[in-house]
């Protein structure tokens, strides 16, 4: 490959995708100006699958849309102004969603960067629309899972209420693997092979970042349920997801964006309008809190010695992680911090080996969280109001009251703020804008409000 310059290429071309039948497995290619092509890899377990007209056509429609989001993570390398999509062409409505995607879910990559993305990323649309067709699609639910409390919540309260599930994952992780097994349930582990070219650019000098990797799993799940033939698509993003880092100079810039309600609300539509009319996509805990999903996934330790929430595990210890918690990143801090007011604190320090708050070292990881002299970590973390609710709690308790963090924060912080904003019972209110179909929600509203 010659040397790339990402400030002289001039356009990002979506030059073709495909899905094989016979192998499951789908290919995504892109390109730079006339530059090499990048091939991504899909690969849903269970072929071969047979394809009937109406569903073949649905999983086409749901393959360029998968194209057009997951081409993110190569657009980013060089935000060229020119954009094109070589081998289809698309209607008004998919191009909106797609620039939206790219937009929002850019925001952090931009911000870190110094760019400014707004009217850049602008596809060609000349196709009309056409309006999806019901598939007959059966009652089953694939439900991502993550490794994390938020996904096994989920999967337990579906049970409970009598759907039928798939445990669904996207790459090699033996950590969600094992999470998955645990469940008991049907498991789908969904292969993602991203084109090696890309990790060349980023050694030479292309712009990297964030990418809105939920848009791009849940654009994955579509086509995944598609191609099995159900009828639901279950992500486990709480009402939290929707409030970004409040930046002084530029405003707010959300990390977890495509895990927010904009997006949800947006992708779910457009999939029920334009790929499968009874193909339903959802959050289950988009009506709650992360400090009410923290209370949900306390009332069992059935899963304690096997869930994690630490990016970091992911990413450094890779297949085979020492420790589930790393115990100084942000998703260690705000898990812990969460989970404190809802278990005996013994259940607590067993899960991450060491008590969090009793390190005086952490006070500025802890800081961030609670917005004190600092904003919203950039991860996928609770609000500070939950955070500073679930301290303003610990340190009322006998137990929780003498640990170096929770003593400064009722001594230095606690006294700053207004007394209502402490109060933990408001964030655990079952309330706001959903997704869920209706008879199910009946069914689980009330075991979340107990």
């Amino acid at each position: 490959m010659t040397a790339f310059d990402k400030d002289q290429v001039s356009r990002f071309r979506f030059v073709r995708c495909d899905f094989a039948a016979d192998t499951g497995v789908a290919r995504l290619v892109y390109a730079f100006d006339d530059g090499p092509e990048m091939t991504e890899t899909v690969t849903v377990p269970g072929a071969p699958f047979q394809l009937d007209g109406e569903r073949a056509a649905a999983v086409q429609r749901a393959l360029r849309l998968l194209h057009l989001i997951a081409g993110v993570s190569y657009y980013k390398a060089a935000v060229p102004a020119q954009v094109s999509i070589d081998s289809y062409a698309i209607d008004a409505d998919t191009a909106a969603l797609v620039e939206m995607v790219y937009l929002n879910g850019l925001g952090e990559f931009a911000y870190r960067n110094g760019l400014n993305l707004r009217g850049r990323f602008r596809l060609p649309a000349d196709a009309q629309a056409e309006p999806a067709q019901p598939l007959g699609l059966r009652e089953h639910a694939l439900v991502a899972i993550g490794g994390g409390k938020d996904s096994l919540v989920s999967i337990e309260a579906l049970r409970h209420a009598g759907v039928a599930e798939t445990v669904t994952w996207i790459g090699g992780s033996q950590l969600i693997r094992a999470c998955a097994e645990r469940t008991g349930l049907p498991m789908l582990n969904i292969g993602r092979t991203l084109a090696p070219e890309l990790f060349e650019l980023n050694r030479q000098g292309a712009w990297n970042g964030h990418i809105p990797v939920t848009a791009v799993n849940s654009a994955i799940m579509v086509l995944a349920a598609l191609v099995q033939g159900v009828d639901q698509v279950v992500f486990s993003n709480e009402r939290s997801a929707s409030y970004g880092s409040q930046i002084a100079g530029t405003g707010e810039v959300n990390h977890q964006w495509s895990k927010g309600w904009a997006f949800e609300k947006a992708f779910g539509e457009h999939v029920q309008r334009h790929i499968a009319a009874d193909l339903h996509y959802y959050s289950l805990l988009r009506p709650l809190s992360e400090l009410a999903v923290a209370r949900q996934f306390a009332r069992t330790d059935y899963y304690d010695a096997h869930f994690s929430s630490c990016n970091r595990n992911f990413h450094i210890l890779g297949e085979r992680p020492v420790n589930r918690w790393c115990g100084v990143c942000p998703k260690c801090h705000f898990v812990f911090l969460a989970l404190a007011p809802f278990m005996p604190k013994t259940r607590l320090v067993r899960i991450f080996g060491r008590n969090l708050l009793d390190d005086g070292d952490q006070a500025g990881g802890f800081d961030a969280l609670l917005e004190f002299q600092d904003h919203k970590p950039f991860e996928c973390v609770g609000e500070g109001r939950e955070s500073r609710a679930a301290m303003a709690t610990l340190a009322a308790r006998p137990e929780w009251k003498e640990d170096a963090l929770v003593k400064r924060f009722a001594s230095l912080i606690q006294p700053t703020l207004a007394t209502d904003e402490l109060k933990i019972d408001p964030l655990l209110v079952i309330d706001g804008e959903h997704r869920i179909p209706a008879a199910l929600w009946e069914r689980l509203r009330a075991d979340f409000a107990a």
